[in-house]
């Protein structure tokens, strides 16, 4: 999985729906579509394209397909975020670490 792909995915609204409810646990396309504006076999769908760019995961419980999170794609896409994180914090630091010089103290 590719951050790219991940986020890619997510821009569909209905997909990022489904993929905040799968936040709660595992859940059944039943349960999924229960309240969206589509069908079942439309929420089956987006399901395959949060599979196919490593967002979740499936398995078999009797009859039925149960989809749940995938930590290890949702890692992958964390990372890519905390970078950003990451340099806030250090510009952030050097900007407080910066000596107070005449241009740089406030003007009263």
């Amino acid at each position: 999985m590719s951050y790219e792909r991940a986020l890619q995915c997510l821009s569909d609204p209905t997909r990022r729906r489904i993929f905040e409810r799968l936040r709660a646990g595992p859940k059944s396309v039943g349960v999924l579509a229960h309240g969206l504006p589509v069908s079942r076999p439309a929420v089956s769908q987006h399901l395959k394209s949060l599979k196919q760019a490593g967002l979740v995961k499936d398995r078999s419980e009797g009859a039925r397909r149960v989809y749940y999170i995938d930590p290890e794609g949702l890692g992958e896409l964390r990372r890519w975020l905390d970078q950003f994180w990451d340099d806030a914090l250090e510009a952030f630091k050097n900007e407080v670490e910066i000596p107070n010089t005449p241009s740089r103290r406030k003007k009263p």
